[in-house]
């Protein structure tokens, strides 16, 4: 197959998408598929753009791809592109990925996992994986999932969204958590336990977003729940070495500890597979995804998000489930695009 691995992009998991790209890009040629990994922002900047060469070639944009302890800085990413153009999709993106039998979405946040890029993608004919427009959209934004989730009795911890007019005074129970609305990687994300903490966490907050989600702290453990064709595979538990599982514990080696499978009761695990199920189906991802949980000192269980473009770096923990239910990283690159293309045949 030519597959176009789309990966970089505009948003602050930027250097989390190349890495995953870069290692998608590897395990697909390496099981004889012709790939070309490219970044979505940039594009292919040359004039003469003949695709099915760059295919022939496996065109890789980049050779050194890492993941720094520093959100990028877009500003200067945005500098770097050659036309200065403010497009999201970069010079020859489009024809590239219409001479691929499919798009492989290795994206991380904004655009490329809000549902933006898949409609666009839909109205061009361009094949992609991952789930479409709709069910990107709705899981992207932390607010709408969460009302989708309770409605269909998936428990989800109490909370508001608040944009820059929402009075700051309707908020009194601490500790909490504060987020960005659409953000992922724990970017912008902090635990406040009094008012001041609180007030300064907005802030640090909004510098990402124009709308903020605030909810109760619940302490507890913390488990994800990968997915493949709406099944639940093994869970994993994420045990931080310090802190919360922010942007550094998550892509920094040695930091974190993850336990897969989970050291749960089955009746813990049935339950905790149960609501990943029910989140999937409710939120209509497709193809793939990870759920993320938290899990209180009752066992009480509480759904934090969804992730319709779960991140494929080293430690990236959708490979990690996979592996343990027998599916090597080689082999879950290709269920994800076989799955994904099932949703055309289905149409």
């Amino acid at each position: 197959m030519k597959i176009a691995v789309l990966s970089g992009g505009l948003s602050t998991e930027r250097d989390v998408s190349i890495t995953s790209g870069s290692l998608v890009s590897k395990a697909l040629r390496e099981r004889g598929h012709q790939v070309v990994l490219l970044d979505v922002y940039m594009g292919y900047e040359k004039d003469n753009c003949d695709p099915e060469e760059l295919f022939r070639q496996g065109y890789d944009f980049t050779k050194n791809a890492v993941i720094s302890e520093d959100v990028p800085n877009l500003k200067q990413i945005k500098a770097m592109r050659k036309d200065k153009s403010d497009r999201f999709l970069g010079q020859n993106i489009e024809e590239i990925c219409r001479c691929a039998d499919i798009a492989f979405l290795a994206l991380h946040g904004d655009v490329g996992e809000n549902g933006k890029l898949q409609a666009t993608f839909d109205l061009l004919g361009i094949r992609y994986t991952g789930t479409g427009c709709l069910g990107s959209a709705i899981s992207m934004h932390k607010g709408i999932s969460k009302s989708v989730l309770a409605y269909n009795g998936v428990p989800v911890p109490k909370g508001q969204v608040f944009n820059k007019k929402t009075p700051v005074e309707t908020w009194n129970f601490f500790p909490c958590v504060v987020k960005p609305c659409s953000g992922g990687s724990s970017v912008g994300v902090s635990i406040a336990n009094d008012r001041d903490e609180f007030l300064s966490a907005m802030k640090e907050a909004f510098r990402y977003e124009e709308e903020v989600i605030v909810e109760q702290y619940i302490k507890g453990r913390e488990f994800s729940v990968g997915l493949l064709d709406g099944k639940a595979l093994p869970i994993i538990e994420i045990r931080p070495k310090t802190g919360f599982y922010d942007y550094k514990n998550k892509y920094q080696s040695g930091l974190t500890d993850e336990i897969c499978p989970a050291e749960l009761d089955s009746q813990s695990t049935i339950r905790m597979k149960q609501y990943a199920e029910q989140a999937y189906k409710a939120l209509m991802l497709q193809a793939y995804s990870r759920i993320d949980f938290l899990m209180d000192e009752k066992g009480d269980m509480y759904c934090l998000e969804a992730n319709t473009l779960p991140g494929m770096t080293p430690m990236s923990l959708l490979p990690q489930e996979a592996l343990v239910q027998g599916i090597e990283y080689g082999e879950l690159c290709e269920n994800i695009i076989a799955l994904s293309l099932d949703k055309y045949h289905k149409r």
